[in-house]
């Protein structure tokens, strides 16, 4: 990184904030030394957790008081103004004092401040939530993950060209397939939207490379670089691929204690089972980008620690070395979604 990039940090936010906050800016800042922080929360708090670490000490921290709850309505923390460490967090982004904002709070409300606040691209009528999902060949992008229980055609499409957008730009695929999630591969199959979604896409072919309808079973075999769904399909599928993966790991450690000979077979494996549990970790892949607005916001896993949420600041940092919002604006502005 040759210019410094300014990350907002919601220091109040998630499950064990602001120590995992603080713990994850301080070994992000280990991988990216070229990094600024702002923290937003309880100065009286932060500051003493911030003094051990000597890479982040001088670090600006903005006192509030105020916090979104981790179950509070979107609505609800809307409400309360903009006093809360989540709102000023995003509202520095939009003023331009930073680059992007991370957060580990409240989702439902982290997305509807985000709208608020930076405001959705022109030609995008609902920001959506993407991650990276991995696979045997690599990585996927798959989005929506949640903003957005109930879709239209339209809303897919747009997903469509997001999530080709964020693949190209950030993953670097040179031209990335994109797919429908749908409980099956044939033309037939689906509701109407997500039927129609793939008639449109089948048009704008000379702008997507649209692959058609892909089951869950082969998004983990990497058949797709870019996985559209509406959020709550979404949502489920991201849900329980991460309970799979914790029942795998599950089987495979009583296996591994289940005998004298399996405890010795594990001592020789043991280099090989440490890149597996590495793979598998789902702390690897934290940080969901809300893509579609004019602006940079991720969220991070609400449970996570420090190695995941620096991971979080790493997607920030992806989105803004690859200048993620003016090339998406470009593409949306080609693409002609206004349909």
């Amino acid at each position: 990184m040759s210019n410094p990039i300014h990350i907002s940090l919601d220091a109040m936010g998630g499950d064990h904030a602001p120590e995992v906050i603080i713990k994850g800016a301080a070994e992000a800042k280990v991988r990216f030394p070229n990094l600024k922080f702002t923290f937003f929360g309880d100065e009286n708090y932060i500051a003493p957790l911030i003094k051990p670490f000597v890479n982040i000490k001088n670090s600006n921290i903005i006192h509030t008081n105020e916090k979104v709850n981790p179950n509070e309505k979107p609505s609800i923390a809307v409400r309360k103004g903009t006093k809360t460490s989540m709102y000023m967090a995003i509202q520095y982004v939009k003023s331009g004092q930073a680059d992007a904002i991370v957060s580990a709070g409240n989702t439902g409300a982290l997305m509807a401040m985000s709208k608020i606040i930076l405001r959705p691209i022109e030609g995008i009528s609902r920001p959506a939530i993407a991650a990276y999902f991995p696979t045997m060949t690599g990585e996927s992008c798959m989005l929506d993950l949640g903003a957005n229980i109930d879709c239209d055609s339209k809303n897919l499409v747009q997903f469509a060209f997001m999530g080709q957008a964020f693949a190209r730009i950030v993953m670097g695929i040179k031209n990335p397939s994109v797919s429908l999630l749908n409980v099956g591969e044939e033309e037939q199959k689906g509701h109407n939207s997500i039927k129609e979604a793939s008639k449109l896409l089948k048009s704008l072919q000379d702008t997507i490379n649209y692959k058609g309808f892909i089951e869950g079973d082969k998004i983990s075999e990497g058949k797709s670089d870019v996985i559209i769904a509406d959020g709550f399909t979404g949502n489920v599928s991201l849900k329980t691929a991460e309970g799979t993966a914790k029942l795998v790991t599950f089987y495979l450690r009583q296996a591994l204690q289940s005998s004298l000979s399996s405890k010795i077979g594990y001592f020789f494996a043991k280099k090989s089972l440490e890149l597996f549990k590495l793979q598998m970790d789902p702390r690897k892949y934290n940080g969901a980008v809300f893509l579609g607005l004019n602006g940079i916001a991720v969220k991070s896993h609400g449970g996570t620690d420090a190695y995941g949420f620096a991971n979080a600041i790493g997607v920030a940092i992806d989105m803004v070395r690859f200048n993620f919002i003016s090339d998406l604006r470009k593409v949306i502005s080609k693409s002609n979604l206004n349909f």
